[in-house]
């Protein structure tokens, strides 16, 4: 249901880091109408072309903080809090960023059940499922997204 409002048009960049471009970023939306504890965000299924980038090369950037990993969220942020309506900035590492033009950018977002206990619950924590595609109801996505949602976004200067 949220799925078509989870990446803002017009917000793919290129960024730097000491002076490089380090890679690229967009405007994201949560697509869950309570929002989340960050502890419990997994990171996200991204693709670019057809490229796939896993959530090692991926920082999120929310609540007026600078990037961090995913990793860093689960371990640092059980208490700070993304709601539905503040938009959040997904970082992509990527020496050199994307080219000019438009880009297909296919995107999941993984979240952690925010509710309920489940006896599985306290292994899922410790090893979160890796953000993937749903392939017959089998993928580890979370939340109210199932399948990879596709944006065409022209890259801002």
């Amino acid at each position: 249901m949220y799925d078509s409002f989870l990446v803002r048009k017009g917000s793919l960049r290129n960024f730097k880091e000491d002076g490089k471009v380090a890679g690229f970023c967009f405007g994201v939306r949560i697509a869950n109408y309570r929002g989340v504890f960050l502890s419990l965000h997994n990171g996200y299924y991204v693709e670019v072309d057809g490229e796939s980038y896993p959530v090692a090369l991926q920082r999120f950037g929310v609540n007026g903080k600078p990037p961090r990993s995913f990793e860093e969220l689960k371990n640092n942020a059980v208490y700070e809090h993304w709601d539905m309506q503040d938009e959040a900035t997904l970082y992509i590492m990527k020496e050199g960023g994307l080219t000019p033009g438009v880009h297909r950018v296919g995107i999941l977002e993984s979240i952690l059940c925010s509710y309920g206990r489940m006896p599985r619950d306290e292994e899922i924590v410790k090893n979160p499922p890796v953000p993937t595609p749903n392939v017959h109801g089998q993928g580890g996505g979370g939340s109210k997204t199932t399948d990879v949602s596709y944006f065409d976004l022209e890259l801002q200067e």
